[in-house]
């Protein structure tokens, strides 16, 4: 991790190492595309095999209150951005448009503001993206994350696990929205 001075303000610049990564990914039971940007680092992640759309959750729906709260990721669906990570998320789209159910683009921020902190006010570092990192990956997959509002970050599912689905798994299967 290296100090940067951009005028007034003081950046953090993470130095991640893509095969840590990739190993990340694979073992949270993804295939990735990896692509490495100056300020970014860009994921293209493919839950191949997977029986059901990865835990994305509308926070909205009704169904997921009780659930909602015992979330461990929260996603800001106007901007893509995972709260207090510095993570955004959007979803891939097939060729007519619908997002699809076992894909998602992660987009993991190399250059922070110095102030940055996870949770519990815990520093940033390479080591703690990549433990947010994969609590992220085993989240979509076991877990489930919260998407809350914003037309950005589709939901792909709904409903409590192994409960009712909710209306995003309505839209998945292609069902009108009653609301």
């Amino acid at each position: 991790m290296q100090t940067l001075q951009a005028g007034a303000q003081k950046l953090l610049l993470l130095e991640l190492d893509r095969d840590l990564i990739e190993n990340l990914a694979r073992q949270a039971g993804f295939e990735m595309r990896f692509e490495e940007e100056s300020r970014r680092v860009l994921l293209d992640l493919i839950a191949e095999g997977r029986q059901a759309p990865l835990l994305l959750f509308d926070a909205a729906d009704p169904a997921n209150l009780g659930w909602f709260s015992r979330c461990q990721f929260y996603i800001d669906g106007a901007s893509g951005n995972v709260l207090q990570t510095p993570i955004q998320v959007a979803n891939q789209r097939d060729r007519g448009g619908k997002a699809m159910p076992f894909a998602i683009r992660l987009q993991i921020n190399k250059e922070l503001p110095a102030t940055f902190r996870l949770p519990n006010r815990a520093p940033i570092s390479e080591r703690s993206v990549y433990e947010v990192l994969n609590d992220f990956l085993a989240a979509l997959l076991k877990h489930g994350v919260a998407v809350c509002g914003g037309p950005i970050v589709e939901p792909l599912t709904g409903g409590v696990p192994g409960g009712t689905p909710g209306l995003s798994a309505r839209r998945i299967k292609g069902e009108p929205n009653k609301n």
